[in-house]
């Protein structure tokens, strides 16, 4: 080369660096100022999240036609508090009178603010109910149902009532030996308030916690974790940016549940892609003296894996748009702007502050130019190396074992109790209002408080009544809504209430209601059946009607995603299968566990939706950055040799991946919530199972085995400069390979080049 072209050259060198350093400080300086706005939403987000089912219903659900009714013949709309009084040994006539008092007192309990409770009630309430055993009295308090959004001092005033309601009873009941819960409707959604009022910070905190410990083990760097968790935060700060105003504008659904699977997904999956552009960043630092040449081909390299992993999550998530429930269809595009929020910060702030770092970054141990690449170690002592040696040694051994145990622990699934669960048993610490929903069911009807309401023209209310005293577990019909006076017609219906002997959020309340629906047909389709287990119910059977639509339209979308990554059926059908079996046999294994280690009672009706979508959407993330690499691999070394590098090469990478995502994901367990934890199972456990099973054995046996056919239709176009792999065609008969012969680093850097 001449002297001037060199001169050339080496004088834009320096040019071409500084302007690729501002370009990256300014690529900092805006998610800097993305943070700064988003990060405070973040934070917010329980501002604009609800949680009540009848919020969460589709129109043409039973109860929430009857629901409309019922408002339509009510001034106002209440949210009732339940306050239980009992003595064991009996009440007695001063214990009464210090009740009354107390029920007296109630409107004028004071709050933060100079506010009262009475301002927050339809009516002052009366007087105590006693119970039949004398055992014990209950006090319907009516709160009204539209201001339980308003703010009292930070807190809302549903929480804020329920507060003052325990503390007062405390104080003036308590001290007398008298029991009081607050227990209703109002008591558990703001014991709810109190279970997720850690979900802002202390699950994030705990999330990024754990995250960083591990980093800090993957990478034995003191600082690049830092950007790793930055990343992710910012990505986060992206998400809240989007998603707190369309769930404020009411655009959105967002619930508790939704807000922290937010957090734990955006961490989750900004890491997952960081982790894969920083390996593949240091393997380019091994050849590379330029760290912009390095990070350019890094992030060529990374961006299809990434995209088409952020792609398949996000319409995944999409997908639960089909939903009929709020909840559920909310979490899609809650969830998917997470997703979008993880990728792009992935790819242009942590790339932009790996280049202003530049090797440093790695320090203690920083990557020098010495062509040394974990596609070197196929075969040798390393863990991965002795994998893929496996792997091409015995592959149809290996898929067909890993089958086998797959498909025996997928044989425990039907035996996964999800059919629902009580209200009280939501809880996995003791809270006031499930103590108070057991001292109601010893001494009242336990579905005092939560009528069944059941919305029939005027003319066929007699016969509903009669019904009604015809079936068993129920009690105490009247037409209308307040004993004693005539019901409000409105457009010549009429609601006739009845008491449930089961406690309203039982299985067993619901079964009524079920044989209730049915008897009432035979009185005509105009009768309708609601109230709280109502709700309850069309809920549950919302979530199985959402299992048989949602789950096929999921794999027929990343069914899709795979075929055009892959350029391949074959390919895409394995790794889709592979995936499938993956999610069977975690909640087969989760059902083991739920039922005979944790005894829980049982599960929601929507957590194997949620765990399929969760499982499978990010699953398949991991079979995506290892087919990606196989055949990138696969043109230059062939097939067979390609999925054992492959392999060797992603292997730490995707197992560090996966065991980031394991760990977030068991954050969720720190919520008290049932549904949370087991979610946090379900995908810990899926996740590492993914990662350390189908990953690195069952999808790799299987497309060793298969060889050019996992390529099919269009087959592989290879680089003519590469090596042929043994016998690609079609495989030995035995089902036995050989694994690849090494290849040097030379010939194989420049076979990648």
């Amino acid at each position: 080369m001449s002297d001037a072209s060199g001169g050339r050259r080496g004088s834009s060198r320096p040019k071409g660096r500084a302007a690729v350093r501002w370009v990256a400080a300014l690529a900092v300086l805006a998610w800097l100022a993305i943070g700064g706005v988003g990060g405070p939403l973040v934070g917010r987000l329980s501002e604009v999240a609800t949680n009540d089912n009848a919020n969460f219903l589709p129109p043409s659900a039973e109860s929430t036609s009857v629901s409309k009714l019922v408002g339509r013949t009510t001034d106002t709309e209440t949210l009732p508090y339940l306050v239980v009084v009992e003595r064991t040994g009996g009440l007695t006539p001063a214990d009464l009178a210090a009740v009354q008092r107390y029920v007296d007192g109630i409107p004028g309990l004071t709050l933060a603010e100079g506010r009262t409770v009475g301002e927050f009630l339809q009516a002052p309430p009366t007087a105590a109910i006693p119970s039949q055993d004398k055992q014990a009295v209950l006090i319907p308090v009516a709160f009204l149902a539209d201001q339980a959004e308003v703010t009292v001092a930070g807190d809302t005033a549903l929480y804020a009532v329920a507060q003052a309601l325990r503390e007062s009873a405390a104080s003036t009941l308590g001290a007398s030996g008298l029991t009081v819960h607050v227990t209703g409707a109002g008591g558990f959604f703001a014991d709810f308030i109190i279970a997720f009022s850690g979900i802002d910070g202390i699950l994030l905190l705990v999330a990024l916690g754990v995250v960083f410990v591990i980093l800090l083990i993957v990478y034995r760097s003191p600082i690049l974790p830092f950007a790793v968790l930055i990343t992710a935060m910012f990505g986060l700060s992206l998400a809240a940016l989007v998603v707190f105003p369309l769930a404020k504008n009411g655009s959105i659904s967002l619930s508790g549940q939704s807000q922290g699977i937010l957090s734990i997904l955006v961490v989750g999956a900004a890491t997952d892609y960081a982790l894969l552009l920083v390996a593949r960043f240091k393997e380019e630092l091994h050849d590379e003296e330029s760290t912009w040449t390095a990070m350019k081909i890094a992030w060529r390299a990374s961006l299809e894996p990434i995209a088409a992993s952020a792609a398949t999550v996000v319409l995944g998530l999409l997908c639960l748009r089909l939903s009929d429930l709020g909840s559920t269809k909310g979490l899609g595009p809650v969830g998917a702007l997470g997703i979008v929020g993880a990728f792009v910060a992935s790819l242009t702030f942590l790339p932009a502050v790996l280049l202003l770092i530049g090797r440093r970054i790695f320090w203690p141990q920083v990557p020098r130019v010495d062509h040394v690449h974990g596609a070197d170690a196929v075969g040798t002592r390393g863990i991965w190396g002795r994998v893929a040696g496996l792997v091409g040694l015995h592959p149809r051994r290996v898929w067909v074992v890993t089958f086998l145990a797959l498909a025996t622990c997928a044989a425990f699934l039907p035996t996964l109790n999800a059919r629902g669960i009580a209200q009280s048993d939501l809880f996995l610490t003791q809270v006031d209002s499930v103590t108070g929903q057991e001292v109601l069911a010893r001494h009242f009807p336990a579905g005092s408080g939560s009528p069944v309401q059941i919305a029939a023209p005027e003319d066929k209310a007699d016969a509903v009544v009669q019904v009604l005293e015809s079936t068993d577990g129920v009690s105490s019909p009247q037409v209308g809504l307040v004993p004693g006076q005539p019901p409000k017609v409105v457009d010549g219906q009429v609601v006739v209430q009845a008491t449930l002997d089961a406690a309203a959020d039982s299985v067993e309340a619901e079964d009524t209601i079920e044989t209730l629906r049915s008897s009432l047909d035979q009185v005509g389709a105009d009768v309708l059946v609601g109230g709280t287990t109502a709700t309850n119910l069309d809920v549950r059977l919302a979530s199985e009607r959402d299992l048989k639509v949602i789950i096929p339209t999921i794999l027929g979308v990343i069914f899709i995603v795979l075929m055009l990554l892959l350029r391949s059926i074959v390919a895409p059908l394995v790794l889709v299968a592979a995936n499938v079996l993956s999610f069977a046999a975690t909640m087969g294994v989760s059902a083991i566990a739920f039922n005979h280690v944790f005894d829980f009672p049982g599960s929601d009706p929507s957590t194997p939706l949620y765990g399929f979508v969760f499982l499978v959407a990010l699953g398949i993330d991991y079979s995506i950055f290892l087919m990606t690499r196989v055949r990138e691999e696969s043109k230059s070394r062939g097939t067979r040799p390609g999925i054992l590098v492959g392999l060797a090469v992603t292997g730490g990478v995707i197992t560090s991946a996966g065991i980031v995502l394991a760990s977030t994901f068991s954050a969720l367990a720190v919520l008290p919530i049932l549904f949370l934890v087991q979610i946090a199972f379900i995908v810990a456990f899926g996740v590492l199972l993914d990662t350390l099973v189908v990953r690195s054995l069952l999808v790799p046996a299987v497309s060793y085995d298969l060889g050019d056919r996992i390529w099919w239709p269009i087959g592989l176009r290879r680089a003519p400069s590469g090596a042929s792999g043994p016998d690609e065609g079609d495989g030995d008969v035995d089902g036995e390979g050989s694994p690849a012969p090494r290849t040097s680093a030379a010939s194989g850097r420049s076979a990648e080049r």
